[in-house]
Order: C-alpha cells, then sequence, then structure tokens
C-alpha cells in the first residue's frame, strides 16, 4: 500500500496544460484519488474564508481567517511544490516591467477619468491612513499567495492554464461579495493577475500592482459606497 501511494502521483492527464519545469511534487496520493483531493483543498480553503467573512463577530472572523490562513499554508507545503511554481522565485525583469507598466498606467488612467468626469476625492476623506495603507500592502501579498500560488495552481492542475485563470478569478471576485464596486473590480483585476502570473510566474510584481490599483480606487471612491473596502457581513454592517 505505502509503496502503491508514493508511485501513483498525477497522472500525464491532470497535468496537460502545466509547463513541465512547474510540476508539482505532489503528497503521495494515489493517482486515482488525486483530482478528488485537489477539489477538497479548494472547497475546504474557500469555505473557512468565507467563514472568516460572514461570521456574525469580529472575533470568531479573525479566527476563522487565521484557520483558513494556516489550512492553506499547510496545504501548499504538503504538495512540497517549488519556488517557481509557487510564484516565490525572483521575478524575471521583462515579466515584471510587464505588470508594473500595465498597472502603473492603470492607476494614472483611472486618476485621470475621475478628474475628467468631474470626481474628486471627498475633501473629508480620513482613508486609507498611512497605517492602513501599508497594512493594505502586506495584506495585497498574503491575497497574492492565496489566489496564484493557492487557487490558480489547483485548478490549472485538473483544468489546464486557461480555464484557471477564469476560475480563479471568479472565486476570488465571489470572495468580495456583497460590494458591487470591489467584486467587479476584483473580477477584472484577478483576470489580469492570473494572467500575468500564467505567463512569468511572480506574485511580488502582482502584490505591488494589486496593493496600487486597491488604494488608488478606496482613495478615488466615496466611503458611502466603499464601506472602508469591507466585503462580506462587514459591508451590509457597515454605517
Amino acid at each position: 500500500m505505502g509503496k502503491m501511494a508514493i508511485e501513483s502521483k498525477i497522472s500525464p492527464a491532470e497535468t496537460a496544460g502545466i509547463p513541465p519545469a512547474l510540476k508539482v511534487r505532489s503528497l503521495a496520493v494515489p493517482a486515482a484519488c488525486r483530482r478528488y483531493f485537489v477539489w477538497a483543498q479548494i472547497i475546504v480553503a474557500f469555505m473557512f474564508l468565507e467563514l472568516a467573512i460572514w461570521a456574525p463577530s469580529l472575533a470568531i472572523r479573525n479566527r476563522w481567517g487565521a484557520i483558513a490562513i494556516i489550512t492553506i499554508l499547510v496545504l501548499v507545503l504538503i504538495d512540497r511544490p517549488s519556488l517557481e511554481r509557487l510564484g516565490l522565485a525572483l521575478p524575471k525583469p521583462f515579466g515584471a516591467s510587464v505588470v508594473l507598466g500595465i498597472g502603473l498606467a492603470t492607476v494614472v488612467f483611472m486618476v485621470i477619468l475621475v478628474s475628467w468626469t468631474g470626481g474628486e476625492i471627498p475633501a473629508n476623506s480620513t482613508w486609507p491612513s498611512f497605517r492602513l495603507a501599508w497594512g493594505y500592502v502586506i495584506w495585497a501579498m498574503v491575497q497574492e499567495f492565496m489566489l496564484q500560488s493557492f487557487f490558480f495552481n489547483r485548478f490549472e492542475e485538473l483544468h489546464g492554464s486557461s480555464a484557471a485563470v477564469w476560475m480563479a478569478s471568479t472565486l476570488f471576485a465571489a470572495a468580495h461579495l456583497p460590494s458591487p464596486i470591489l467584486t467587479t473590480a476584483t473580477l477584472i483585476g484577478a483576470l489580469f493577475f492570473c494572467e500575468m502570473f500564467r505567463r512569468y510566474r511572480s506574485i511580488y510584481p502582482l502584490a505591488i500592482i494589486h496593493a496600487m490599483l486597491g488604494l488608488t480606487i478606496a482613495i478615488l471612491t466615496p466611503d458611502s459606497l466603499l464601506h472602508h473596502m469591507r466585503v462580506g457581513i462587514g459591508y451590509l454592517r457597515y454605517q
């Protein structure tokens, strides 16, 4: 039994969409069960994240949030993936330049568009503060790790990289319900992030642009609509 489990990893069909250099050195799971095991990881991790978003009190939400992050880290580590597959290797200059260039251009376009349509930064805006902005940069890195290193990689293993872009992006946007602005923005943003990850395989430039875009939206959007960028029950309870 032990020998069979070690020799039976991911079947060629299941990794058809993954470049050879990025194929995971997976946990020893029988090939017939691997697909169900990967789906179980996705479902459990997303369920924990939803509990962290929708739990009735802040203390319970924080507890579920910690459980979700620890669970994702454990599931990543037991698969023993390479740093390149996780997107944690040093970014390649060309790929990083493309991501940062498109991201910066988008930020400039958003500012110009708001100015052209007569919008302005609310005079009484206190969000985001400098302290919260730095915290959001760190949170952007955590989100990109969960989105790309965990969810995208698993969807890629199951259905190939092209389908994984749409599947991971849709899941990411769903986690931002019921905020209409963030749900729409994160779907569009995640499609870009996942496609750039698929091409260039690094979460560092993605996290930088993720933070810049998120903070730009926070500054340019009235808090009466954005609700301090809260999602889930926090968005509904915002006053």
